[in-house]
């Protein structure tokens, strides 16, 4: 029989990139909608003092960060965890489970269910940072895309949507 030659996986890079700059727009997109947005603020207020939540993809994916300090203010501590204590670990089994997610083919809970979403960590607080990512995938997608990535798709007056998304784009991208 002859030689066979291995044939390794490509990297996938475009799917990558994409992943990482989404995790990187959500994080400082909570980090804006904390200010913004009375309904995340309240949720951080619930959380302890010195909160940090991480999101990422496994194995050696993209990560983000966003942690509440003793003040109360919340940021985007961007993607290193090393030596930090995380409180909530939500992890993204692979890359093909992030795309499906951060294409807005489907929601967080049904990641969940569909077992491509791992938690660790304390459940109130995981379903808090669940309730802020809903809220925030409101706030930055049109209505069509966003009923497909959250559970329930608030009823909000107009104005709310309309200002707290230029609000929250403004901030997000101009990293205030």
């Amino acid at each position: 029989m002859g030689e066979y030659k291995d044939i390794t996986p490509g990297k996938k890079l475009l799917k990558r990139l994409y992943t990482a700059i989404m995790l990187w727009f959500v994080g400082r997109s909570i980090q804006a909608a904390a200010k913004v947005d009375d309904d995340v603020k309240k949720e951080f207020e619930e959380l302890p003092d010195q909160f940090l939540f991480s999101l990422g993809v496994t194995p050696n994916g993209p990560r983000m960060l966003v942690g509440k300090d003793i003040n109360g203010v919340v940021k985007y501590l961007g993607s290193n965890p090393k030596g930090r204590k995380i409180n909530v670990d939500m992890t993204i089994k692979n890359l093909e489970a992030a795309i499906l997610l951060f294409t807005f083919q489907e929601s967080t809970a049904m990641s969940s269910c569909h077992d491509r979403l791992t938690v660790d960590g304390d459940i109130p607080s995981a379903c808090s940072v669940v309730r802020i990512l809903d809220i925030v995938e409101v706030y930055l997608l049109p209505k069509i895309v966003a009923k497909l990535a959250v559970k329930r798709y608030p009823q909000w007056p107009m104005e709310r949507k309309l200002l707290g998304r230029t609000k929250i784009y403004l901030r997000a991208i101009l990293g205030f």
